[in-house]
């Protein structure tokens, strides 16, 4: 049982600390509908939309009398429980006689915590909920919920959110307009490029440690840790093994063998437990073959990870690999979820496909490149025509631009950071 002062101290300290922010603006917005619910990895900038929500509020003439914000990964409360969760409410009416709108920050800590959020939904609160646990968008959560809340998924910044927190405006035509300017936007996106776009580390001069020290939270915290695994060396070899195969199709049985190799006894299902967990602590994106049938799907995705800063950390000669990487994350951050983005592999690979908008797109570091990587990205995306529709064709490169003809296919050959900043 927490004690009520306790919380009413927890409550007005965390009015100073969301005011102290100062908040980039993300691209998702919680204005549209009253009770959402944020879900995501550790870090990946949830607390900061709640904490931007809540200035645009007094900004706009509310009052604290009228908010309550509360991070449920403050120490002091350790051990509440879901019987706890009224006294909030409590709290608030002896500070204020107003009814509150509901900020709810980590609420996955406090173990039946949907049956309060249903409650007081049902109540026609304003209720917004961040959450660092994938199960919170399990079938049982969302039954519980009832449909009284949007499900939305949130993901380190984007290219355009970290030129905002790094003071350009990616608007901005005259970003590229000069030797200089070009000179120092690309800077900007190298740095992109290697370290992701974690918001606390957007501005760090170090960025290396911060993200070895979010890596081993969430290895160390939300995966090891809770799930009682005694065999970390394997979990450490696995996520290594995935970070140097992004571009590739990884199944369970491969990815047991490849763990098995460095003589590590480990059982399929052991490591089909382990992709879970990660995939539950927001580490790694699974995206499934368009042309594959169901259990195919399921048991030979492609996986990415949340933020490339976490593949540097983990592979070395990987430029093509974090590029990939990029633009995977683009896509599952503008259609808005993981199962709205495809590759294609049956007879062509593809990299990815998108059917809400009938886009193929392959990823391809350069277009002079003696290989010939490019021209059989080309071949494939002509092929592909005869097996899906396709209505735009693209190629994206690190820094090559240009429009291809071939066989009556139109291919755009478009840079990276151009292909970021595109709505």
């Amino acid at each position: 049982m927490i004690k009520s002062e306790i919380l009413r101290e927890v409550m007005l300290e965390n009015r100073e600390e969301v005011m102290r922010h100062e908040v980039i603006k993300r691209r998702i917005s919680l204005d549209g509908f009253d009770r959402q619910v944020l879900v995501g990895a550790r870090r990946a900038g949830k607390s900061y939309i709640l904490y931007g929500k809540i200035q645009e509020l007094i900004a706009a003439g509310y009052t604290w009398n009228e908010i309550v914000y509360i991070n449920f990964e403050d120490e002091r409360l350790a051990g509440m429980t879901v019987d706890d969760l009224n006294m909030i409410l409590e709290v608030h009416s002896g500070l204020s006689e107003k009814r509150p709108m509901l900020f709810l920050d980590e609420i996955q800590n406090v173990d039946g915590w949907e049956r309060f959020a249903r409650r007081v939904a049902d109540n026609k609160f304003t209720v917004f909920i961040t959450g660092s646990n994938a199960k919170m968008l399990s079938t049982d959560v969302n039954a519980a919920l009832g449909g009284r809340y949007m499900t939305r998924e949130v993901f380190p910044m984007q290219f355009d959110e970290y030129l905002k927190a790094n003071g350009k405006n990616p608007a901005d035509k005259l970003l590229t307009a000069t030797t200089t300017a070009r000179g120092e936007f690309m800077g900007l996106f190298e740095e992109y490029f290697q370290f992701g776009g974690f918001p606390e580390c957007a501005t760090l001069p170090v960025k290396r440690d911060y993200l070895m020290s979010l890596y081993q939270k969430i290895f160390l915290g939300d995966i090891a840790a809770r799930h009682r695994i005694e065999n970390v060396f394997a979990l450490r070899i696995l996520f290594r093994k995935l970070a140097e195969s992004v571009k590739q199709p990884l199944s369970f049985t491969r990815a047991t063998n490849i763990v098995a190799s460095t003589g590590t006894k480990i059982g399929k299902s052991t490591v089909i437990n382990y992709l879970g967990y990660a995939s539950e602590a927001y580490l790694i994106l699974p995206v499934t073959n368009i042309a594959d049938s169901l259990a195919d799907k399921v048991s030979n995705p492609k996986y990415y990870f949340i933020d490339n800063g976490i593949i540097s950390l983990l592979a070395l000669d990987i430029r093509t690999s974090l590029l990939e990487n990029m633009v995977a994350l683009k896509l599952i951050s503008s259609y808005g979820s993981k199962d709205a983005v495809y590759f294609y592999n049956h007879g062509v690979e593809v990299d990815f496909y998108i059917p809400q908008t009938e886009t193929a797109i392959q990823v391809c570091y350069t277009m002079n490149d003696a290989e010939g990587t490019f021209e059989r990205e080309t071949k494939a995306l002509i092929k592909l025509q005869s097996r899906l529709s396709c209505r735009r064709n693209i190629i994206v490169t690190y820094d090559d631009e240009g429009i291809l003809e071939k066989e009556g296919v139109r291919i755009e050959v478009i840079p990276a950071w151009k292909f970021l900043l595109q709505p």
